[in-house]
C-alpha cells in the first residue's frame, strides 16, 4: 500500500473513504456472508467477489492506469453496487490487504473502503462499512489503522505525555477519521459511556472516532493539545481535533464545545460541530486519492445499461478496424492496378498477372470477433 502523505486535493463530496484493519480470522469470509445477505434482502443491487488477478484486467468500457490496480499485498477485491433516495446509484470497493503490508507488530488484516454516489453524499444514508461489515459488535473489522483505536465505541487517552502526544500527532497526520476528544467532568455511569458517535446519522457514524478523558486526565490533556495541535481541551467539553497541517476552514474556537453532559441525553453542541466540521472539504491522502482512482477506472461490476454501453463500443472498434482493413485493400489494389497497367505500357516488357485480394480466414475477421464479443455477453439475465 502506498504511504501516508497528503495531497494538495480535498476529498470529492461525492466520496466515502475509508480505512481500517480487521482483527478476526477470516476477514474474507465475513465479508460474503454479508454481501449475500443484504443481496437477498434486497439492499444491494449487485456484488463481485474478485481477486487480484481478475481485478487487474482492464475492461473497454473503463479505461485503466497503473494506480487502479490493487498492488501486490492485496489479498481480495470486493465491489457492490445500491441505491440510496431511491434514484441515486452508490459504487464501492473494498479491498483487503497483507498483514505485510503494514507495519511491523500490528495484528488483523489492513481494509480501504472507497465509496462513490451519483450525487453529493448524504450522511443520513447507509453506512459504505455496514453493506461490507456486519454492523456487529462481535466482529472486529473496525479498528483504525493508528494505534489500537477503534470506531463505535469510546477510546481512553493514554496517561502518559509522551505517549498522549504521539498519539495526538498519528490521528492528525495519519488517520482518515474524524477524532473527537471528549473529557469526563467526572466518572460517567453507564448511560454517559455510550459513545457520542451512536448520535450521529449512519454514513457519519463510521467516520468518527472518539476519545475521552478521564477527571483527572483534565491538565495533562489540555497540556499536550495545546503544544501539538494550539488546540484547548475544556474542562467537562470536547473539541473536534484538526488536521495536520491544519485546514484554513479550522476555527479552534469554533470546534470547542466547553460543556458536554455525558448523562444518556444527545450532546446536541457537540453533534452540531462533528457535522460541520465533517462538511468542510477533507484533505485527501495519496492513498486515498489511489482508491478513489481504483473505484473509478477499475469497476467491473456493470449494471444493464453499462452492459449495453460496453457492447456498443466493441462494436464501434470493430466496425473502425472493418472500415480501415477496407480501405487498405483498396490502397492495394489502386497501386497494384497502377503497377500493372505501367509494366504493359513499357516496351519488351511481358505484364504480369495481378493477383487478388487474399481470402481472410474466418478466424481473423473482425466480424467473427464481433461474434465471439456479443457471445461472451450471452447468458441469464444479460
Amino acid at each position: 500500500m502506498a504511504k501516508n502523505s497528503t495531497s494538495p486535493t480535498t476529498v470529492p463530496d461525492t466520496a466515502w473513504l475509508g480505512r481500517g484493519r480487521h482483527l478476526g480470522p477470516e476477514p474474507e469470509r465475513d465479508v460474503r456472508r454479508n454481501l449475500i445477505a443484504l443481496k437477498a434482502a434486497g439492499v444491494l443491487d449487485d456484488f463481485l467477489d474478485l481477486d487480484p488477478v481478475e481485478a487487474a484486467r482492464p475492461t473497454v468500457l473503463y479505461p485503466r492506469d497503473e494506480s487502479a490496480d490493487p498492488g501486490p499485498s492485496a489479498r481480495r477485491l470486493f465491489e457492490a453496487r445500491w441505491r440510496v433516495s431511491d434514484d441515486v446509484t452508490v459504487r464501492a470497493q473494498l479491498t483487503t490487504y497483507d498483514p505485510d503490508s503494514r507495519r511491523k507488530g500490528d495484528e488483523g488484516v489492513t481494509w480501504v473502503l472507497a465509496a462513490e454516489a451519483e450525487r453529493a453524499w448524504d450522511a443520513h444514508w447507509p453506512s459504505p462499512a455496514t453493506m461490507f461489515w456486519p454492523d456487529s459488535e462481535q466482529i472486529d473489522w473496525d479498528h483504525d489503522t493508528v494505534a489500537n483505536l477503534r470506531l463505535r465505541t469510546t477510546n481512553h487517552l493514554p496517561k502518559d505525555d509522551d505517549e498522549l502526544r504521539h498519539l495526538l500527532r498519528d490521528c492528525t497526520r495519519q488517520s482518515w477519521y474524524i477524532h473527537v476528544v471528549v473529557h469526563e467532568a467526572m466518572t460517567p455511569d453507564a448511560r454517559g459511556q455510550r459513545p457520542i458517535s451512536a448520535f450521529l446519522p449512519p454514513s457519519l457514524r463510521h467516520r468518527v472516532i472518539e476519545h475521552r478523558g478521564t477527571p483527572e486526565q483534565a491538565q495533562i490533556a489540555d497540556h499536550a493539545m495545546k503544544r501539538e495541535l494550539s488546540v484547548r481541551m475544556p474542562r467537562g467539553g470536547g473539541v473536534v481535533l484538526p488536521t495536520a497541517p491544519p485546514s484554513a476552514w479550522y476555527d479552534a474556537d469554533r470546534f470547542t464545545v466547553r460543556t458536554v453532559f455525558l448523562d444518556g441525553s444527545e450532546p446536541t453542541e457537540l453533534l452540531d460541530r462533528i457535522r460541520e466540521f465533517a462538511a468542510l472539504p477533507q484533505p485527501l491522502a495519496a492513498d486515498a486519492e489511489q482508491a478513489l482512482t481504483r473505484l473509478r477506472r477499475g469497476w467491473h461490476l456493470l449494471d444493464p445499461q453499462e452492459e449495453l454501453a460496453h457492447a456498443q463500443a466493441m462494436a464501434a472498434q470493430y466496425a473502425e478496424a472493418l472500415d480501415a482493413m477496407t480501405h487498405q485493400r483498396d490502397l492495394y489494389r489502386e497501386a497494384a492496378e497502377a503497377a500493372h497497367a505501367a509494366l504493359a505500357e513499357a516496351p519488351g516488357v511481358d505484364a504480369p498477372r495481378l493477383p487478388g485480394p487474399r481470402p481472410v480466414k474466418a478466424e481473423a475477421s473482425p466480424l467473427s470477433g464481433l461474434t465471439k464479443a456479443f457471445g461472451r455477453l450471452r447468458g441469464p439475465g444479460k
